[in-house]
């Protein structure tokens, strides 16, 4: 099949919008929307992409998908690799699976010299990850949805399909063979269902919109980001003995759950939005709060340090 030229001008587009340099490594999978992906790119980079897909082992039929999308690629003169990956036991296995999907990919195209690894998330991926988050009581950052654009281990992220939807791209590969993932209809997956819900409701849930409200708290939440940024140069400050203080006085509370979050992340690991919560509203009532292997003491200066050996 061959690319139109009117939507190779639009996925070049997309692509400089991303300021895309380089050759481009893309995830494909072998489903409708990724195959499309492949058929753009090569229109589109000629000679300038490679293709990998992730073979987790989880399902009988993933070698064989691997190896529609590698006869996809020899006909379309892309380059391509099946990465084959374990997948944690864990109790969300789709959680580890991803994981492990995008470390691989990571490094596949680190060692292809490959600066950024496309993957073909579209509108109604957004509007369903939008709906999902909102579901599970998401903040900001959460409801900003899926991203253009992100570090993936030194790797750059890119998303460039996000304005397209999902029968565009089903159109470009009609009469290709492309694979049917059992997943996407499993009603055990939150996705499933909101899929099901967008459908159901038609024109009132409109996928574009939601999109659009997506990007627009994007650019909200890199504006906080950017404040964070600010406040955490010239309010905190380090000491030698590993003590930190932070002047958190008359700054908005998303700000200084943020601050606090990066303090915390820096000086122990992650934690989770609960956890976070219980330490603000423990300082904010003027109570020491742990968290993890930290303690944090209240005042206009939030000191953070290393809590003392328990007795």
């Amino acid at each position: 099949m061959t690319v139109s030229q009117c939507l190779t001008d639009r996925f070049e587009a997309d692509l400089a919008r991303l300021a895309i340099g380089g050759k481009l490594g893309l995830a494909v999978s072998g489903g409708p929307d990724s195959m499309a992906l492949l058929h753009l790119a090569a229109a589109a980079l000629p000679g300038r992409t490679e293709a990998a897909t992730v073979d987790h082992g989880l399902r009988p039929a993933a070698a064989g998908e691997a190896a529609l999308v590698a006869h996809a690629c020899a006909m379309l003169g892309v380059p391509h690799r099946t990465l084959t990956v374990g997948v944690a036991n864990e109790a969300s296995i789709q959680a580890a699976a991803r994981r492990a999907r995008y470390e691989a990919l990571a490094q596949w195209c680190r060692e292809r010299r490959l600066p950024s690894l496309a993957t073909a998330h579209h509108s109604d991926d957004q509007a369903e990850t939008v709906l999902m988050r909102l579901a599970r009581g998401a903040g900001l950052s959460g409801l900003a949805g899926v991203r253009e654009s992100r570090d993936l281990g030194g790797v750059r992220l890119v998303r460039p399909l996000l304005a397209w939807r999902r029968a565009e791209l089903a159109a470009i590969v009609a009469g290709v063979e492309t694979v049917d993932d059992p997943s996407n209809v499993d009603p055990r997956h939150d996705r499933t269902r909101v899929r099901a819900l967008l459908a159901a409701a038609g024109k009132g849930l409109d996928v574009p919109r939601i999109a659009a409200a997506a990007a627009h708290l994007a650019e909200a939440d890199e504006a906080v980001e950017w404040s964070v940024a600010e406040a955490i140069r010239s309010r905190v400050d380090r000491s030698d003995a590993g003590h930190i203080h932070a002047d958190l006085e008359g700054l908005p509370r998303e700000v200084r759950r943020r601050i606090l979050a990066r303090l915390i992340g820096e000086s122990d690991s992650h934690v989770d939005g609960p956890t976070l919560e219980i330490a603000m509203v423990r300082l904010e009532t003027g109570l020491v709060a742990s968290v993890g292997a930290l303690k944090l003491s209240p005042g206009r200066r939030v000191l953070i340090e290393k809590a003392p050996p328990r007795r």
